[in-house]
């Protein structure tokens, strides 16, 4: 693979590491916007805000606000695609895998799936923020011009 000019290796340690790491940007920075928003409106915080489906939707402030943290959490992620995961077209495979290990741990907290069009909205919405966002991000990146000659310049 000497011609190409990037060549992929199959590195299991770098994409689970990654995983992980996405993993944790995805719940710190939520759990960080949830206790912002919560401390605005005067709201103790919950690990049901993060997990529980009942807790989202239009019907109360404190879901409309919880709402909005995830909404914000999506930027923050795309952040983290930008500087952990830095491949445009890998923003889309790890935005869906963090999305998927919060639906499987919101399935195991609630002990059901989540049931409420609004939960899965949302986080159609999220998918789709964190992946646009992250991959125009990471593009923007990857297209800039790559000096070729790094020496400096001598007026002859």
């Amino acid at each position: 693979m000497a011609g190409q000019f990037r060549s992929y290796v199959w590195d299991p340690i770098l994409i689970t590491s990654q995983i992980v790491l996405m993993q944790f940007i995805y719940y710190t920075s939520l759990g960080l916007w949830i206790a912002s928003v919560d401390l605005v409106i005067r709201y103790s915080p919950s690990l049901d805000q993060i997990f529980s489906y009942e807790s989202l939707g239009f019907s109360s402030v404190h879901g409309r606000v919880s709402m909005m943290a995830f909404i914000l959490n999506s930027l923050t992620c795309a952040l983290g695609l930008l500087y952990f995961i830095r491949r445009g077209k890998q923003c889309l495979d790890f935005t869906v895998t963090v999305h998927l290990f919060h639906f499987f741990g919101c399935w195991i907290y609630n002990a059901q799936l989540p049931s409420t069009i609004t939960w899965w909205l949302l986080n159609i919405v999220c998918i789709g923020l964190m992946a646009v966002i992250g991959e125009y991000l990471c593009l923007r990146t990857e297209l800039n011009e790559i000096p070729l000659n790094s020496a400096p310049k001598s007026n002859v």
